[in-house]
């Protein structure tokens, strides 16, 4: 009877060691995927910034020709304004949709509003002779490409860490340990479309 009893004891503690090797182990696959989103996190705010940062210098460019639509270069510097309200941290993905949300449209907003000064720009083919604004062309061109590939990458990555937080049987504890679904960039409405950046100086 008493070997039984050693016997079920020995039982009892390889079932919890191997409950806590899995836990352990699900645990560091939690904390690598959660890492990983805050990671692509900060490349899609490094993008954005480089685009925020590029926008005065092409605002001061447009502003230069003659006559141009003021009420252009008023939306997108205040589009820009509201980007620069929106309270985000750069290095942690959010975990509230409802915030991702809100950086989203102010990003969309200001792309948008980048998108018809361009178009507003193909009027002005005296910008053309302007080096300045060619660099610039190329520079928000470049960051707008590298910005949708970032947000495919931090959309794969949550897609990684999503899976993990939901499947069994990381899903029994993972909450408990403060690992929730994170939120995705949506695929709708083209906001993470570049907008379009070149020009036919040669129309009439």
């Amino acid at each position: 009877m008493k070997k039984y009893g050693l016997g079920c004891g020995a039982l009892v503690v390889l079932l919890g060691a191997i409950v806590l090797i899995g836990g352990c182990s699900g645990y560091n696959s939690l904390v690598k995927g959660s890492q990983n989103v805050d990671s692509k996190w900060a490349q899609v705010q490094n993008q954005y910034q480089r685009r925020f940062d590029l926008i005065p210098n092409l605002v001061n460019t447009v502003s230069g020709a003659a006559n141009f639509e003021k009420s252009t270069i008023t939306e997108v510097t205040e589009a820009r304004a509201r980007v620069g309200q929106v309270n985000i941290n750069p290095n942690q993905a959010p975990t509230d949709p409802a915030q991702l949300e809100k950086f989203e449209q102010a990003q969309g907003q200001l792309g948008s509003a980048l998108s018809r000064l361009l178009v507003v720009a193909e009027r002005y083919p005296e910008l053309k002779a302007t080096q300045n604004f060619g660099g610039l062309q190329a520079e928000l061109a470049g960051t707008e490409n590298r910005i949708a590939v970032e947000r495919m990458r931090f959309n794969e990555a949550v897609q990684s860490y999503n899976t993990s937080v939901q499947s069994l049987p990381t899903r029994l504890y993972a909450g408990l340990m403060g690992f929730h679904p994170k939120p995705y960039f949506k695929a709708a409405g083209g906001s993470e479309a570049p907008p379009k950046v070149e020009f036919d100086f040669n129309k009439k």
